[in-house]
């Protein structure tokens, strides 16, 4: 039986302190202070800028495994009266990351109390998962090579919408390709009574927008599910007298499948080249925050539904990838792993919305589920 009484408190305390990506040097520091009592074999600090990585090697022996966990808050204010709600206004942990480091925690605890027999776990914090840039930071970084390679790697997200302690696991592909993009455009000012003596971008603008609404509904284009999402656009300013000369758009690309990724990134500046010139505006554009598509392996989803089972969790399985991104996919493409579902109940507030909350009574289940698949593997 896991007692979770401090590990709610230290939740507690990270939700209250949260960073964003890059930021994240008090709350590793908050980790390495908790954890260094648990006499972990080796700490790894600095890793992609923040990260920091726990190991615990085993008496003989045996798999080497990685648990990751993510570090960095959102930018987004909390509409909360929690006693323990951020204290900056501007950023919370409304995505629980929160709760994804408790639970690596508390599996640093539990492996204090219970040296592992075979093998090798490692307790990776990763910074910057909200912008797609950790993982791969962490893996180029040179001080990850301190850490064995693992045979394996595992993650775990909350999941609202399910319930409490649920699993939920794809043998596939989890969740999907994303990437950013924005195009700024440049044309020419005039007096708004003489828009022809200038070259306005709003044209272009708007047949970037219904370039994007073709492209994604062209299905022979695709293998799989494609979505393109305005999300932002900037064009003049507020002079009644002034055509505009500056606009700006960026939306988000996402597909399951990382291929179908490519394909839109192809035909979405074919597009734009072919609007801008035909118009006369110069443009010029910007990939961010790209997010590979997450593909689990067979064995390791074999190992989650065993641990689940064993530990009687319901399982559910997923009909189709989630439509967010998750940057956990740089790790299953460079060694055998799989991401899990962890229920965070049915009636909870979706993620990223501004009155989200991690449930602490599902943290007992994400550190048995770390532990059992450890022990699956390593019998």
């Amino acid at each position: 039986m896991i007692e979770t009484g401090h590990l709610v408190k230290l939740r507690k305390e990270l939700h209250s302190y949260p960073e964003t990506a890059g930021q994240e040097r008090s709350t590793a520091e908050r980790l390495r202070r908790f954890i260094s009592a648990f006499n972990p074999d080796r700490v790894v600090t600095g890793l992609g800028g923040n990260g920091i990585a726990f190991v615990f090697k085993g008496q003989e022996e045996g798999k080497k495994l990685l648990f990751r966990a993510d570090l960095d808050a959102l930018p987004i204010k909390e509409i909360s009266h929690l006693e323990y709600r951020s204290v900056y206004s501007d950023r919370a942990h409304l995505c629980g990351h929160d709760g994804h480091m408790t639970i690596l925690a508390g599996l640093a605890e539990a492996l204090d109390s219970n040296r592992p027999l075979k093998g090798e776990i490692t307790l990776l914090f990763q910074p910057s998962e909200e912008t797609g840039e950790g993982a791969a930071l962490v893996l180029n970084d040179p001080a990850f090579a301190e850490i064995n390679e693992p045979d394996y790697v595992f993650a775990l997200h909350n999941l609202p919408g399910y319930p409490h302690k649920s699993i939920i696991i794809n043998d596939d592909i989890f969740s999907s390709a994303s990437v950013g993009l924005t195009v700024c455009l440049h044309g020419k000012s005039s007096h708004a009574a003489e828009p022809s003596m200038g070259n306005s971008p709003v044209k272009a603008l708007s047949g970037i927008i219904d370039a994007l609404d073709r492209i994604q509904s062209d299905t022979s284009l695709f293998k799989d599910f494609a979505l393109g999402t305005v999300v932002h656009i900037n064009l003049g300013e507020k002079r009644f007298g002034t055509s505009p000369e500056y606009g700006e758009i960026s939306m988000t690309l996402r597909a399951y499948r990382d291929e179908d990724i490519e394909v839109m990134k192809k035909e979405m500046i074919r597009a734009i080249k072919d609007i801008c010139e035909k118009d006369g505006i110069r443009y010029e554009y910007e990939w961010i925050e790209e997010f590979l598509s997450l593909e689990n392996h067979d064995f390791p989803v074999e190992i989650i539904r065993k641990a689940a089972a064993e530990l009687d969790l319901e399982t559910v399985e997923m009909k189709k990838p989630f439509k967010w991104s998750e940057d956990f996919s740089h790790f299953t493409k460079k060694y055998k792993g799989a991401m899990f579902g962890l229920g965070s109940g049915k009636d909870q507030p979706a993620l990223h919305n501004p009155d989200y909350d991690f449930p602490d009574q599902i943290l007992a289940s994400g550190i048995n589920m770390f532990l059992n698949i450890y022990r699956l593997i390593n019998r």
